[in-house]
Parts: structure tokens; C-alpha cells; sequence
């Protein structure tokens, strides 16, 4: 879902971008950014979840916050968002103190402040019913975005997937959505990642020389990192 999320946003080829993850729990959303050659931030309600993405010694930084409660960063900072299965939760009341709208308006006032000019934002979410897509939207809009939505393979009941798709740069085509025509029967939002992947000359992920680089990043980036040795990207036992 993050991959096609990133498709969405329609980043320039070859040049890396920074990006912010919302809600991005332990980290597995980054890792796709990072294989696409983008740096990354990420914010999430959830400690715990945090947690596990220091653990897994993954590259962007992480902030522990509340969406509802405003993005916490200066205008103009990052060149696209992406958020997998986080929106939603911004239209329940959690609290005596939630309002869904008012803290669906303060996030996207402050997500569209700190997002550069011509970006976009893409969110994978699940929605309950019309109603909470028609909240979600107008307060979007009213925020200053543009957009709408993209819905994905819409007469599947499992592979049905709906896309938020938002711009700062004033209304543009929505891109098209999988699954509606003859020829969505391969994704080909796949097989253009990997040539990708292939023309910058990237190591195979999880090979020893991708996570030698990988903890040399890490080191530059003045982050905790295990030594190498000669056991670094050897297989445990029990794994395959």
C-alpha cells in the first residue's frame, strides 16, 4: 500500500525527496521510502510502536505525537506525505476533549503549512461509511488542499483500497485508479519500482553490502549502530 501511496504522490524520477510518514508505527512504510531512495520522518501516537522502529534500526527520525493536535514541523519542509491506515482514526472521540472536525482541521492547516508548494499527500485509510469520507474531505479542503479521492480495484470486497490524494499546488487530474480498466491486471506500479531500484544500481535488499550501507548512513547520521563483524547479514539459524 505504501508503494502505491508513493506512486501517488508523483515524485520526480531520480531525485530524492523528503517525506513524511503520519502515523508510521514501526517503521515498515519507511522502509519502502528508504528502498526508493528517500529520506524520511516519521510521527505516530503510539510509543510502543516507535519502540519497535528504533529497534529495527530503521533511517528516518521519529517523533512521538498526536496528529489531531497539529504536524509539528516549519513551512515548507517537507516534498510529500504519505499515511497507511492512520486517517480514520481521526474521526472518532477518543476523548471528552476530541472534536473529530476540529482536530481533522488542525491537522491538515498544519500538514498543509509545512508541506513545499506543488506537493502532495497521499493517504491510505478506512473509512466507515460516506459520512466520515465527506469529514475527512471537506475539512481537507477547507484547509487549502485540493484533491479527492482515488479508490482502487472498487468492485473487489478484499482488494478495495481508498486513496486520499491531496495537492498544494491548486486542482490537478487525480491519477487513475487501479483496477477500472482491462489492462489493470498487473500492477504496474511494481514493475516500475524495480527497474527503478535496478537503474540507480542499488544493492539487493538485505544483502550484506545494503546493510553495510545501511549502518554506515546510520553512523553518519550520528545514530547508536552495531559493529560489523563477521557475522553482520548472516542468517540465523532457523531463518530463511
Amino acid at each position: 500500500m505504501c508503494e502505491r501511496a508513493i506512486e501517488l504522490l508523483a515524485l520526480p524520477e531520480d531525485d530524492t525527496q523528503m517525506i513524511l510518514d503520519i502515523g508510521c508505527g514501526s517503521g515498515l512504510s519507511g522502509s519502502v521510502l528508504e528502498d526508493q531512495g528517500h529520506v524520511w520522518i516519521g510521527i505516530d501516537i503510539a510509543k510502543a510502536m516507535l519502540d519497535v522502529a528504533v529497534e529495527r534500526e530503521v533511517e528516518g527520525d521519529l517523533i512521538l505525537g498526536d496528529m489531531g493536535q497539529g504536524i509539528p514541523f516549519k513551512a515548507g519542509t517537507f516534498d510529500g506525505a504519505v499515511s497507511i491506515s492512520a486517517l480514520q482514526w481521526l474521526c472518532n472521540a477518543d476523548k471528552k476533549c476530541h472534536v473529530p472536525q476540529k482536530r481533522l482541521y488542525q491537522f491538515f492547516t498544519t500538514l498543509f503549512s509545512c508541506l513545499t508548494r506543488n506537493a502532495r499527500a497521499v493517504f491510505q485509510f478506512y473509512p466507515e461509511n460516506s459520512e466520515q469520507i465527506e469529514l475527512i474531505t471537506s475539512q481537507a479542503m477547507k484547509a487549502g488542499f485540493f484533491g479527492g479521492l482515488v479508490v482502487d480495484y472498487p468492485n473487489s470486497a478484499k482488494a478495495k483500497k481508498y486513496f486520499l490524494v491531496l495537492m498544494t499546488g491548486g486542482m490537478a487530474s487525480l491519477p487513475a485508479a487501479l483496477g477500472t480498466g482491462e489492462s489493470d491486471n498487473q500492477i504496474s506500479y511494481s514493475r516500475k519500482r524495480e527497474f527503478a531500484k535496478n537503474a540507480r544500481g542499488k544493492s539487493v535488499k538485505k544483502s550484506k553490502e545494503w546493510i553495510l550501507q545501511k549502518k554506515e548512513r546510520r553512523r553518519q547520521q550520528q545514530k547508536e549502530t552495531r559493529n560489523d563483524s563477521k557475522y553482520t547479514a548472516r542468517k540465523r539459524s532457523g531463518r530463511f
